[in-house]
């Protein structure tokens, strides 16, 4: 007998959503075992992605959806800006060789511009917008400590629009935007948009830079 489309979208949005239990509950077994997990969203995923591959302390790093639900957590369905997702990445990391607090630096300084509201560069929408989804208490006290830091300095010309959301759920994106700036460094959005962050990672914390790319773990 055939599936009808709405039960077969149930079936998926469940499957998805079973995927989504697992990969938070292999996060915690990471943490215990010494590894950390930060999810950023600012912006599009290559190039935070790319940025962040290039970070002293980093083991991991993928690109994925966060703030929607399972059942929208599709490229095409978070392009059209409607399902609460931003484009995100979910960073895992040695806390002994990285600090979350340098991680955040490298995000706010290198990687995206934090006043941008629901964009970044050329690309608009709401699923481009500046946010942290912290884990846990602590990340949410050093983000918004490292916020309220930057804006006592006057860090920027304009105010810090970055949200600081809990966690909910995080869901891997498709496989083709996997390492998509170290698989596309010709492409002319990547060069024109991405590379130049990579340089400035490079240039104005070579302390946090590693020459070797992260590759993406299987997910």
């Amino acid at each position: 007998m055939s599936r009808s489309p709405l039960n077969f979208k149930l079936a998926l949005a469940s499957l998805i959503a079973a995927t989504g239990l697992i990969l938070i509950q292999a996060t915690a077994v990471r943490a215990a075992a010494g590894q950390q997990t930060a999810v950023l969203s600012g912006g599009c995923f290559w190039g935070v992605d790319g940025v962040f591959k290039h970070v002293k302390g980093v083991t991991n790093v993928i690109a994925g959806y966060s703030g929607g639900d399972a059942s929208t957590a599709t490229y095409e369905q978070v392009s059209t800006g409607t399902t609460g997702h931003a484009e995100s990445v979910r960073i895992t990391f040695d806390p002994a060789k990285v600090s979350y607090q340098d991680l955040l630096k490298v995000y706010f300084q290198v990687a995206t511009d934090p006043t941008e509201l629901n964009r970044q560069g050329p690309d608009e929408g709401m699923q481009y917008r500046s946010v942290i989804f912290y884990a846990d208490d602590a990340q949410r006290t050093v983000a918004q400590n490292y916020i309220a830091k930057l804006t006592r300095e006057h860090a920027y010309a304009s105010p810090i629009v970055t949200q600081v959301v809990p966690l909910k759920h995080f869901y891997p994106a498709e496989k083709y935007h996997q390492n998509y700036l170290e698989l596309h460094p010709d492409s002319p959005y990547i060069v024109f948009n991405d590379l130049p962050k990579l340089r400035a990672l490079q240039t104005d914390y070579p302390a946090l830079y590693q020459p070797d790319v992260v590759a993406t773990a299987a997910h």
